[in-house]
């Protein structure tokens, strides 16, 4: 018999979803703009100075002022030189609005009382933003530059500031700004959704499950953008022997595949199999880069698999579109695996399936035919095979996967026989059991591994020739 095709191939459950990793996805201040914020607190209360505090007519800032919303508090943060994004954000006046225009018109009311108002510290950026703000639309520009050829009609903002920046905003917004003023990621994010709906994008601002994720760095103004897989649910039938579940990477090369003789430079031990055959015509309908396959277990290489077929949900990584119709991918594999693999239909789903499908215990029903010399009296031989039925039987990890499981004793109930025939020296037996039963050697019994078994009730030795999974009952 061929080998059992290998596990564990690329095909692990992923983390749950790690677009929050995220730290300002959820448009407030990161963790660790919390935890610096909470050891700040068990300090005794410091007082700002940077060693200046003359501008160069040798006029004195007032680092005294009290916070905003107080008149004074909002002349001293146009002092310093705040521009108009973070002085609506910090003025205590959000009612009014945000952006630039809503700061300028509380600068305009601050020179009305004081005509000789003036920044008194001469810079360049904003010493709370840096002039980020002024950056957005070309944020903006370069998203969408990015997502040009991607279907998505959900997205969700991530933004990385510098460390010092954060810090010496947090320090004069506390100091200076009003009681519960905005902090800069959620105002840098909430301008970023304002010029996408002024542009008339169809999107959607979500904090969970997004289509699609954005990573901007504040330093650089690089936009990374990450697409959500989507997930197919389905159950496929395989019809010809000699097909693994998923990819096999060549034994010669290990999958490297350059100048590899022995798989020809494709990096695969097997050029077909039940993850290519229906994912490569879904993935280059959608647009993707990748699939990954994960099936309610796996059959042997040389079994086929039967019946409703075997679940498996399909991830479908980094697609450029989400929503065609699932009959014409169907179709699509149809015609990419003629008498090769089948699927009747499929159905979109989320990641959660894929621990439904991998956690479930499903009884399966087989078909297997094997080989035993010798035998006198098929009546005979047929009761002791029957006598199984309802049997729990004692299965030492076989042989063929043994340097790939756990070295332990599994008990599995054999819960039906339903038909032993004859054929020569060949027996065909149709038997349903639990969900783990290794059927191969409940027949040859892994010399003497597996007890009771066929050849142990039979007195003979026997051979398996070929099985077939007919049903997996898992609805």
């Amino acid at each position: 018999m061929q080998d059992r095709e290998p596990e564990g191939t690329g095909n692990e459950l992923d983390e749950e979803d790690e677009w929050q990793l995220y730290a300002s996805a959820g448009y407030a201040s990161s963790e660790l703009e919390a935890e610096e914020k909470d050891s700040e607190e068990d300090k005794p209360g410091e007082i700002w100075f940077d060693g200046d505090d003359f501008d160069s007519e040798r006029s004195t800032v007032n680092w005294d002022s009290p916070p905003c919303p107080a008149p004074l508090g909002i002349a001293h943060v146009i002092k310093i030189g705040v521009c108009n994004h973070c002085l609506i954000r910090i003025s205590g006046f959000r009612s009014r609005g945000s952006g630039p225009d809503s700061g300028a018109a509380i600068r305009e009311e601050a020179l009305l009382r004081d005509r000789e108002l003036q920044s008194k510290i001469t810079q360049d950026y904003c010493p709370l933003c840096e002039n980020l703000f002024e950056d957005i639309e070309n944020i903006v520009d370069r998203l969408f530059d990015t997502l040009s050829d991607t279907d998505f009609s959900t997205m969700q903002f991530g933004i990385h500031l510098p460390k010092d920046l954060l810090q010496e905003e947090d320090r004069i917004r506390s100091k200076y700004g009003a009681p519960g003023s905005y902090h800069l990621k959620g105002a840098i994010v909430e301008s970023i959704h304002k010029r996408i709906r002024e542009l008339d994008k169809k999107v959607d601002f979500v904090k969970e499950k997004p289509d699609v994720m954005v990573l901007v760095d504040g330093l650089t103004l690089r936009v990374d953008v990450d697409v959500r897989p989507i997930f197919l649910y389905g159950r496929y039938r395989k019809l010809s022997r000699g097909i693994p579940q998923t990819r096999w990477p060549c034994r010669a090369c290990r999958g490297r595949a350059l100048g590899c003789e022995s798989c020809e430079g494709t990096g695969l031990q097997y050029l077909d199999s039940v993850q290519d055959l229906i994912g490569e015509p879904i993935r280059e309908a959608l647009g993707a880069e990748d699939t990954s396959f994960h099936g309610m277990g796996r059959e042997d290489i040389d079994v086929r698999c039967l019946g409703s077929g075997r679940p498996f949900v399909l991830e479908v990584k980094r697609p450029s579109r989400r929503k065609l119709p699932v009959e014409d991918l169907v179709e699509m594999v149809k015609i990419n695996a003629p008498g090769k693999v089948e699927v009747d239909n499929l159905k979109w789903c989320t990641r959660t399936k894929i621990n439904e499908v991998k956690q479930s215990r499903s009884e399966k029903t087989y078909m297997i035919r094997f080989r035993a010399e010798g035998i006198d009296d098929n009546e005979i031989a047929e009761q002791s095979i029957l006598s199984l039925e309802g049997q729990v039987i004692d299965q030492e990890t076989p042989k063929r996967v043994s340097h790939r499981r756990a070295a332990k004793t599994r008990r599995r109930k054999i819960t039906s026989i339903d038909k032993v025939s004859f054929e020569g020296e060949e027996v065909e037996i149709t038997l349903r059991c639990e969900a783990g039963t290794y059927v191969k050697e409940l027949v040859h019994s892994d010399e003497g591994r597996t007890t009771p078994s066929v050849q142990s009730v039979l007195g003979k030795d026997c051979e398996v020739v070929r099985l077939d999974v007919l049903e997996i009952h898992a609805d």
